[in-house]
């Protein structure tokens, strides 16, 4: 019967279209539940879809509809962190990840604020240092008056002074730059100085208000071992003392821990100096101990750098001044520290600002879900830098 009907359609061959013998009729395909049957393996080496087909991770062409709810969605990472909770590990490559992004505006900016400093601070201690020497005040070498001593006190505190504007202006401008690398938005030195330039004010009260704080809770602890000792002598004076300067640290550390985001909010958020400690302690608070663990950690590793950069500058000026009279060793010993000094600092500073912003951004996303704000803003491209700054003002309701 076979061989008949292939005889039938060589005779009368079917209409255009239709299927010739052994075909199955249009239509005709595998049964709903069709499957592999059981004891078939896996498909041999090579296998793979059939010329034309997508290769295999292709999905949809840009400009169509995200998938739907429940199905894992790609991560984002517009800028120098991916917009989901940070890791300690997300929070480093970020702090690395805006330097290289922006180097010369990063690097270029802190080398002139900290070699400016440096030099200001340097010439004040120089200018100290002469007029002090016994030569120029007229008396020996061992006889230091109480003038001598105020002078010291007021080249120090100048050049503390000096260091503390600095790192002001720096780190505001800094917060600055982090804040738009979250995006992959480009920034320039004016245009950071246009964001941060109107919050100097408030860095500086913050800045003063904490300094008092910390020199008021430092000069109690000293006022009350130097009353213990006076009325027990040494040995009430290390009884009192002791429990009171572990109290102290505590006390400096817990402080240091739930203002670390006042800065960040003063730049970012545009807040008052109140509103910004408050605010801040408002973010740490339910993550101290995750807060107070990476601004520690941090610290440490920028104090490990400084001192490695530093120790080579140290070797050489102790090996240049060998020999020479006490004042030129001391002038020369802190030229080369200052330099080493220096670049230990442009290396560790944007390091340290860009963890603190980071970190500030991690606690924002995980408090406050601000993360789906942040992706607001990617929408509009990489580039909307002026949106982009917009979006740290946005606040949680309530």
């Amino acid at each position: 019967m076979p061989h008949n009907a292939t005889l039938s359609h060589m005779v009368n061959p079917p209409p255009p279209g239709y299927p010739g013998p052994g075909f199955p009729p249009p239509g005709y395909g595998p049964q709903p539940g069709y499957g592999p049957q059981p004891g078939y393996g896996p498909p041999p080496p090579g296998y793979g879809p059939p010329p034309g087909y997508p290769p295999p991770g292709y999905g949809p062409p840009p400009g169509y509809p995200p998938p739907p709810p429940g199905y894992p969605q790609p991560e984002l990472k517009p800028g120098v962190i991916p917009l989901r909770p940070l890791s300690l590990t997300d929070i480093y490559n970020g702090a690395v990840g805006y330097v290289r992004a922006n180097p010369a505006v990063v690097l270029g900016l802190t080398a002139i604020v900290v070699v400016a400093t440096q030099i200001i601070s340097g010439i004040a201690l120089a200018g100290l240092l002469k007029a002090v020497a016994p030569e120029h005040r007229g008396s020996s070498a061992g006889e230091i008056s109480g003038g001598d001593v105020v002078a010291w006190l007021i080249a120090f505190a100048g050049a503390g002074l000096v260091t503390a504007l600095g790192t002001i202006v720096l780190t505001g401008m800094l917060t600055a730059v982090v804040g738009r690398s979250v995006f992959g938005s480009p920034i320039t030195v004016g245009e950071a100085w246009a964001i941060v330039r109107t919050r100097f004010a408030a860095l500086i009260g913050l800045t003063v208000l904490v300094g008092l704080a910390a020199a008021v809770l430092c000069g109690f602890a000293v006022f009350v071992i130097v009353m213990a000792g006076g009325a027990g002598g040494s040995g009430a004076a290390v009884l009192v003392g002791l429990p009171l300067v572990l109290a102290l640290i505590a006390a400096l550390g817990y402080g240091y821990a739930v203002v670390a985001f006042a800065p960040t909010v003063i730049v970012l958020e545009r807040q008052p100096v109140f509103e910004a400690m408050r605010r801040s302690f408002t973010l740490v608070r339910n993550s101290f101990w995750r807060v107070l663990g990476i601004l520690a950690l941090t610290a440490l590793i920028a104090s490990l750098v400084s001192s490695a950069v530093a120790f080579p500058f140290n070797i050489i000026g102790m090996a240049v001044t060998h020999g020479a009279d006490a004042l030129t060793t001391s002038a020369q010993l802190d030229v080369f520290s200052r330099i080493g000094a220096t670049i230990g600092q442009i290396i560790v500073l944007p390091f340290t600002a860009g963890v603190a912003v980071l970190l500030y951004t991690d606690r924002r996303i995980r408090a406050e879900a601000f993360d789906l704000v942040l992706r607001t803003g990617v929408t509009s491209g990489p580039y909307a830098a002026g949106s982009t700054d917009q979006l740290w003002l946005t606040r949680p309701p309530g």
